[in-house]
Order: C-alpha cells, then sequence, then structure tokens
C-alpha cells in the first residue's frame, strides 16, 4: 500500500466536487493509450512540476529512473503519468514530507492537487499567488 496524491492540469478538470470525482476515476483507468512513465505526454506544468519533483522523490520506473537509488529506498516513487494528470505513489514513511513537497512544487508550477489517499479527498487549486487553495467544497 502505498501514499497516494495526485497533480492535475486545472484547464481540464471539472470545477463540480462530483464531476471531479468522477473525471478523476476516469483517469485512474490509465486509458490513454502510451507507456505512463514518460512526461513527454504531459502539459508543460505537469512536466515541469515532475522534472522538479524527481531530484527529490526519484521516479521508479521509465526514461527518468535511475539505478542510482536502490528500488527499496522510501523515496523512490512510482508515478503514473497521463496527459492531465501525474499520480505519484510515495512510501507511507515519506508521508508528511511527500505531501509538503507535491503541495509546494504544485502551487510553484500551477497545476492543482488531489489528495486521493485522504478520507475526504481534498482537491487544492492555484491560487494565482503562489499557493493552492481548497476547491470543490461541498
Amino acid at each position: 500500500m502505498s501514499y497516494d496524491l495526485m497533480v492535475f492540469a486545472v484547464e481540464a478538470a471539472p470545477k463540480d466536487r462530483a464531476a471531479f470525482l468522477e473525471w478523476y476515476e476516469v483517469q485512474a483507468e490509465w486509458a490513454e493509450g502510451h507507456s505512463y512513465d514518460n512526461p513527454e505526454v504531459s502539459t508543460p506544468a505537469l512536466k515541469a512540476w515532475f522534472l522538479e519533483m524527481i531530484r527529490s522523490y526519484p521516479a521508479m520506473n521509465g526514461p527518468f529512473s535511475s539505478e542510482e537509488f536502490p528500488e527499496d529506498d522510501a523515496t523512490v516513487t512510482d508515478y503514473s503519468v497521463g496527459r492531465e494528470v501525474i499520480y505519484a505513489a510515495f512510501a507511507w514513511s515519506k508521508a508528511e514530507v511527500a505531501y509538503d513537497a507535491v503541495v509546494a512544487v504544485a502551487a510553484k508550477h500551477g497545476v492543482g492537487f488531489f489528495n486521493a489517499s485522504s478520507e475526504g479527498a481534498e482537491v487544492w487549486l492555484p491560487d494565482g499567488k503562489g499557493g493552492l487553495q481548497l476547491a470543490h467544497a461541498g
């Protein structure tokens, strides 16, 4: 089991909470017809998020994985990279620091954030001031 967080292209995601959760379920089917380990398929902002994140949380698979880090290193992260979303599965031992890193880097690159591992399924959107704000409430 992993600690799962997702970032997404704000322009692609529905603004209504119920519609967002349905959209998320479709995204998580991973049916886009490409490899899910290369950020070249993503939006420029998602790709920039990915390239920054892998500096601290190296990719487990794909062209950006590194043999420098053993697979049992707790920072090694399993990324599933789609056109409009990137799903990151972190080790539970890294949950708190990974959450902080994902939120900070998402705000920096202007992408949305979805806490797939939380009971409340929080969705955050860029606030236009370099931060994120809770969205899709209700």
